[in-house]
């Protein structure tokens, strides 16, 4: 057949899907959602959705962040087309990936047109999950693991005011591993991106905690 004599069922649809991290229970999370329809009905999907007409691929990804957590003004990045031509048993399907930043504090279940919707550890997801979310998943956690090393992307996941335990907690989540208490504190020092406050928190037994916030003039991006 003629390319340009296919109909409009036989075109090529674009879909925008989002990894969603948090750290919840001091571990690094991802929101995924249980289809209720098909293809893949009853496994567990990244949210997303076809963009609508007229629509920008950004828009598109605020929308469906929006939709399921029901947060705004949040960290969102594109992070990979995925074009894989059997990725979707329903035909020519083009995602275009993004992952967002949402901190604990701002990470609720919202509303979702799924089956159903819960957080699950980003290195322990339920496999298979539907079409190559896998790989997209993997893809959106090597990223953010590699930005950590030279952005300061692991603020996105902290409330406004935190103690430095907080932020050594978000990078060892993220990495995975456990990281030296004073070498995390001199390297925090040495690029300057925290500011003390005249504040502090008594999280339980022993001396109260002083609080910082993100010294945004310090680094020249937060992506």
């Amino acid at each position: 057949m003629n390319p340009r004599s296919r109909s409009s069922s036989d075109q090529e649809r674009v879909t925008v899907d989002i990894v969603i991290f948090t750290i919840r229970d001091t571990e690094l999370q991802v929101l995924l959602v249980r289809r209720g329809i098909p293809p893949f009905e009853g496994s567990w999907a990244i949210p997303g959705g076809f963009v609508l007409p007229n629509e920008s691929l950004d828009d598109a990804a605020r929308r469906e962040l929006h939709e399921e957590t029901g947060v705004e003004d949040v960290f969102l990045e594109q992070l990979y087309t995925f074009g894989d031509p059997e990725r979707d048993p329903r035909g020519r399907v083009i995602t275009v990936a993004y992952y967002a930043l949402v901190s604990p504090d701002r990470a609720p279940l919202a509303g979702s047109d799924a089956a159903e919707a819960r957080w699950w550890p980003a290195a322990h997801t339920p496999a298979p999950l539907a079409f190559d979310h896998d790989a997209i998943v993997a893809t959106a956690l090597e990223r953010l693991r590699g930005k950590l090393t030279y952005t300061a992307i692991g603020f996105e996941l902290l409330p406004k005011k935190f103690t430095l335990s907080q932020l050594q907690r978000v990078h060892e989540a993220i990495l995975g591993e456990p990281l030296d208490k004073r070498n995390f504190r001199k390297r925090v020092d040495a690029l300057g991106v925290v500011r003390p406050l005249k504040e502090s928190v008594n999280p339980g037994a022993g001396r109260p905690a002083q609080l910082f916030s993100f010294r945004r003039s310090k680094t020249s991006e937060r992506e």
